[in-house]
């Protein structure tokens, strides 16, 4: 491939990944992404192929910017405080779904059969990352520090079901007015809402860092 056929396939994938976060799999035809990157479909489908294996790539390189950046986090768990390391460990996924707004908008849309016939996507990325998760907090779980009758699998999935519907969603203010993830006050006040909920959740000690 040469550089221009790359630089191409870069600008289409990217543009195919702002469609598909913004209106789904089943709402994005591949003429719009060819018009939104101002090609034709036929170069469109030399370089990515058809909208099946767009939305394939897409969903990849959003899985591998999702990995990489929990990997990043979880390589800071361990310590000498493991209150401490959980919330950061939140505070890590919650920056990570407000400065790529686009992956928690492509899995929320699969939560609601999005692409219902490309099924194998949440065993192959989703599933494994959840279990990492999982069992990077067993320590915390088997020494005390979390309470030993928490579900932590399903407070895991607490946490993400709330970072993505406020990454995607944002919040409504006292006037009815969407404050977005992009707003700090907003922000601000829900990831400190987020501390409070999982600390709760999780029954770990002490206030709430």
């Amino acid at each position: 491939m040469t550089p221009a056929d790359s630089g191409q396939a870069a600008a289409i994938l990217k543009v195919a990944t702002t469609l598909f976060a913004a209106l789904g799999y089943d709402g994005t035809s591949t003429r719009q992404i060819a018009d939104a990157a101002g090609l034709n479909i036929a170069t469109v489908n030399y370089h990515v192929g058809g909208k099946r294996e767009l939305y394939l790539a897409v969903m990849e390189a959003a899985h591998r910017a999702e990995k990489a950046a929990l990997d990043d986090a979880l390589g800071r768990l361990p310590g000498g405080d493991p209150v401490g390391a959980i919330h950061r460990l939140v505070d890590d996924y919650l920056d990570f779904c407000v400065d790529n707004p686009e992956v928690p908008a492509l899995w929320m849309h699969r939560w609601l059969s999005d692409a219902g016939d490309i099924t194998e996507l949440e065993r192959q990325y989703v599933q494994p990352l959840v279990t990492s998760v999982t069992a990077a907090l067993a320590p915390a779980l088997g020494s005390g520090v979390i309470d030993p009758e928490v579900d932590v699998e399903y407070a895991i999935w607490t946490v993400i079901w709330c970072v993505h519907g406020f990454a995607k969603g944002g919040v409504l203010d006292g006037d009815g007015r969407r404050r977005s993830a992009g707003d700090r006050a907003a922000l601000r006040r829900f990831r400190a809402h987020l501390h409070r909920t999982l600390h709760l959740a999780l029954g770990l000690p002490g206030p709430t860092p």
